[in-house]
Parts: structure tokens; C-alpha cells; sequence
């Protein structure tokens, strides 16, 4: 890999190299704990001013851009991360631990969303268009000439999430949907994996150049600390961040974000506990087979999903106890793996800890830890009561460590279910028969979760126009947007009303002619381009 490699790695701001002068430091392999890969030099305050300065010289010309030559930017853009390959992968692996083939599905769907916010922007629907035309002969008042598009915000800021190196960090999901919009991004490099999003931002910045975009338009920003990010959402340039990753960042920047002489949003995508309602119809046929599929997913990834489901509630009787012994079983043939970070597994191992150690606690298994950060998994089981005694069994646990909640009548399971947080997904496991159950549970869960899912497992999310990765607080800090799936584009635009503006003096998508062939309404009536 040493022809992506450049010694020492450096980021990159307007499509530039700048060696950071503010000291290097070097990645970690988290499967031995030791410095890996070449070292990286780290920005400095001023530096990371520059990158915010290109980004804001680069808005009006970039946000100007046509949908087709913004769509072929973002092609350009997953053509070029295509190209690393197999390198990139590897060095994604050496930098978080996760295994080749999450890597390189991971590799997929990162371009893939690409190529789907190119056909977005493309389509240029997410502008929404609608014209109200003059009615200078009604009674008693005419109306005037209305019409209205959705402009971009203006600079962003996103930061890499930990968990995902490729699909949430550098070229992710909000980089992907802010650049459709329109917006220039600053992206803040996650710095457990700083070379793979330096070879990211480098196709990134290949791409621009290659399609003549304004070099400020994409920028890769390595420094180290919290002062970098919290110089980024304090600048008054910077219109909205993005950020995947724990409750106490996403609060941090929110506050900082909020306490701006101008606030400006920030769109965090925090914690999760995700439940899944077993009801008793699902037990019937084979139980074991369910608790086989749950831990799998319990255990996915070391279970560092945001949709990991962490909480599980489980009838009493019988066929809920089978279902506890084959869980147990499951759980106990696992072996820990790697975890993203030493601090991460450090942090797994002492929240699974206190939980298991709480008063009341049922020790249903635990697997064999694989290695210092490949902490074991571990599966524990309460009573209601328990749960609603002890709010620490509802909060995340980041890893393979889950609760299960023994109830007694769906009365009992709405009384708890309706205490929860906010949450990302929400699942119900169910057949038929407990048709009368769900249409109970449905209006609870989809009052405390972005995704409801009838069968299956949350540990997946497509990528798709219909899906929804958000949810009530605090799972994220606004639930009316969504970080996964076209909608997200609507984070980083705005609504802007022009009246009585010659046509001639209108932005392209407002003009009678109409030259982007942009989906538009009259009157509320969709009308042909």
C-alpha cells in the first residue's frame, strides 16, 4: 500500500496536502494494542481556521452547481474510492479491527450511497419546487407571483464516527447528503482510523478537481483533541454539523451549537438501545432457533452497531425459558471480538461489569474473551420491576452486552415499553396469532423509535429512499431527519420564497423555462418538467 501511503500522512484541505503543525501521531491497531501504519501530522488551530475559510469561499459557486454537475461529482467520487480497492480495505482493517468482509461490504455501501444521492441530486426533487402564480384578478386582493426552492445552509461540518470508517466517516452518509445539497463539508477525521479517511478524502478531493468543482468543497481535517471540533461548530461560518457517535459528544457539540450568537443545527446520532419485543406466538415453533439468530445479532460486529439490540423483552413461562437456556448456550460458545479502540473494550468491559453486578441481576452466559480489547460477550436477565427500579439497565452498553426483560401480560410490557427512551429501531418478533398484542405495541414503539421492524433483526440498515436511521431524543438531537437514506438530504437545506421576481432574475429551478427539467407544482398540482 505504500503508493497510498505517503510518509508522513497529512490532511487535506482544498484539495491541497498541508502537513499539520501542531505534532504527528500514529494510529492504533486495536487487535494488539500497538502503533500502527505511518505517522500523521496534526493541524493546528490556524489550519483548521483555513479549511472553514475554503469551504466558505467555495459555498455560492458550489451551491450554484447544476444537479447534473453536482451528481457527477458524487460519481466521480465513488469511482474514485472504487479505485483503492483492496488497499483501502486493508488499511481499514489494520486501523479498527473489524474483519476484511464487513470492510469490503462496508467499501460497497459507502460508494453506493454515493451513486444514490447523485441520482437525488440529479432528479433534483429534494428542491422542492412549487409555484403559486400570480392571480392579479381576484377578489378582494390579487395574489402575487410565488414561488419556492430549497437552498443549501452553507458550510458543514461533519464528524467521523469510530464504529464505521468508511460508510459514517470521511465520505459517509452526511458528507454524501450535505455535498448533494449543495453544502461545501469540513470534515472532522475520526483519529482511530486517520489514514483511512486520508486516503478517502484524497478520492474525495481527486474527484472535485476531475469534475470542476471549487476546491473548498470537500476538506479532511486530522488534529487532535476536542478544541479542533469545538473550533469548527463555534465558527460562525460553519451552517450545521453532523455526528455519529456517543451521547456525551453529541450533547457537547449540541450545546456548543446552541450557545452561538447564531444557533445552528446539529444533527447527532447518539445511543441506543433498540428493544426487541418477543411476543408469546414467535416462541411456539422453536425458541432455540430465535435465541440462536438474537445473539448473532447481539454479538454482530462485537455488537459496535448503533442498532445493536442491546434490550430484549421475553415472556415468562415455559417457552420464554427455553428460549432463556438456548441464549445461554449461544452466548457462552462466543468469542469476544476486537473492538475498535483499547478505551472502547475498557469502557465495555466496566459498563457489563456493573450491570452484571447490580443486586437482582440473573446471570444468563457469558462467552470467552479473544484477547486485552476483545472483551467477551454477556447476556443478563431481570424481572419488570427490576427494570423499572434501575434506569442503568435501560442505557447502552457499546458492545456485545444484553438485557433481557422477563414480563407477564402485555399490560405489564406497555407499562415498561412506554418508559423508554427514544431509540433507533424498535422490533417486535410475533405471528399471527399475536395480531391483537401488536396493533397494542405498534403505536408505542413507533412513538419511541425512527425504525419498527415486524421480524428480523435491527443490525442491518439499507440504504434506500424509504428508510429512516433516527429517532426520538435522545437517540438523536432532532428526530425529524434521518442520517441513513435520501431523506437525509433535507437536513442541510432550507426553504427560500421569491415574489414578484422577473423570471429572468430567478435561480434556474424557479425560471418559466424551467432549463434543469427540475420536478415541479403549480397550484399544488405535481406538473410535467
Amino acid at each position: 500500500m505504500a503508493h497510498l501511503e505517503p510518509h508522513p500522512v497529512h490532511s487535506i484541505l482544498a484539495g491541497e496536502l498541508v502537513p499539520g503543525s501542531a505534532g504527528e501521531m500514529q494510529a492504533t491497531d486495536p487487535s494488539t494494542g500497538e502503533p500502527s501504519g505511518p505517522s500523521v501530522t496534526l493541524l493546528s488551530r490556524e489550519q483548521v481556521e483555513a479549511a472553514v475559510t475554503a469551504a466558505d469561499a467555495a459555498y455560492a459557486s458550489y451551491a450554484a452547481t447544476s444537479p447534473a454537475e453536482r451528481a457527477a461529482f458524487l460519481r466521480a467520487a465513488a469511482d474514485e474510492i472504487d479505485g483503492l480497492g483492496s488497499a483501502l480495505v486493508e488499511r481499514a482493517v489494520t486501523e479498527s479491527g473489524l474483519p476484511t468482509a464487513r470492510l469490503t461490504g462496508e467499501l460497497a455501501r459507502t460508494t453506493g450511497q454515493l451513486r444514490l444521492f447523485a441520482e437525488l441530486a440529479e432528479r433534483a426533487a429534494h428542491r422542492g419546487v412549487r409555484i403559486d402564480p400570480a392571480l392579479p384578478d381576484r377578489q378582494p386582493l390579487p395574489r402575487p407571483d410565488l414561488r419556492v426552492t430549497h437552498m443549501p445552509l452553507g458550510p458543514v461540518a461533519v464528524f467521523g464516527a469510530s464504529n464505521f470508517p468508511l460508510a459514517f466517516s470521511t465520505a459517509g452518509g452526511d458528507t454524501a447528503s450535505a455535498l448533494a445539497a449543495g453544502c461545501p463539508v469540513v470534515v472532522k477525521g475520526h483519529l482511530a482510523h486517520p489514514v483511512t479517511s486520508a486516503l478517502v478524502a484524497g478520492a474525495v478531493s481527486r474527484a472535485a478537481a476531475r469534475t470542476g468543482m471549487p476546491a473548498g468543497v470537500f476538506s479532511l481535517v486530522l488534529a487532535a483533541g476536542n478544541s479542533p471540533g469545538e473550533q469548527l461548530v463555534d465558527d460562525p461560518r460553519i451552517k450545521a454539523v453532523g455526528f455519529t457517535g456517543s451521547r456525551a459528544g453529541g450533547l457537547a457539540l449540541l450545546r456548543r451549537a446552541q450557545a452561538r450568537p447564531e444557533p445552528i443545527p446539529v444533527y447527532a446520532e447518539m445511543s441506543a438501545t433498540n428493544p426487541v419485543v418477543v411476543l408469546p406466538g414467535a416462541l411456539v415453533d422453536d425458541p432455540a432457533a430465535l435465541a440462536t439468530a438474537y445473539v448473532g445479532s447481539l454479538t454482530l460486529g462485537s455488537g459496535q452497531f448503533c442498532t445493536n439490540p442491546g434490550l430484549l423483552f421475553l415472556p415468562t413461562g415455559d417457552a420464554g425459558d427455553a428460549f432463556i437456556v438456548s441464549a445461554a448456550a449461544e452466548v457462552s460458545g462466543r468469542t469476544g471480538q476486537t473492538m475498535l479502540t483499547p478505551a472502547i473494550a475498557e469502557r465495555y468491559a466496566a459498563g457489563s461489569a456493573a450491570l452484571q453486578g447490580l443486586p437482582g441481576v440473573t446471570f444468563v452466559g457469558a462467552g470467552v474473551g479473544g484477547g486485552s480489547n476483545a472483551p467477551a460477550p454477556q447476556l443478563i436477565s431481570v424481572d419488570t420491576a427490576l427494570f423499572a427500579a434501575a434506569p442503568e439497565l435501560a442505557e447502552e452498553v457499546f458492545g456485545a452486552s444484553g438485557v433481557v426483560v422477563r414480563y407477564g401480560s402485555v399490560d405489564d410490557l406497555l407499562v415498561v415499553l412506554e418508559g423508554l427512551e427514544g431509540q433507533l429501531t424498535a422490533t417486535v418478533q410475533a405471528t399471527d396469532a399475536d395480531d391483537d398484542a401488536v396493533r397494542q405495541l405498534l403505536p408505542v414503539l413507533a412513538g419511541r423509535a425512527g425504525r419498527v421492524l415486524y421480524g428480523g433483526w435491527p443490525t442491518g440498515v439499507e440504504v434506500t429512499h424509504a428508510m429512516v436511521h433516527g429517532g426520538p431524543w435522545p437517540a438523536t438531537s432532532d428526530p425529524r431527519t434521518t442520517s441513513v437514506g435520501t431523506l437525509a438530504i433535507e437536513r442541510w437545506q432550507r426553504p427560500v420564497c421569491f415574489q414578484s421576481v422577473p423570471d429572468r432574475l430567478l435561480p434556474a429551478d424557479l425560471q418559466d423555462a424551467n432549463p434543469w427539467a427540475v420536478p415541479r407544482s403549480f397550484d399544488g398540482a405535481p406538473a410535467t418538467p
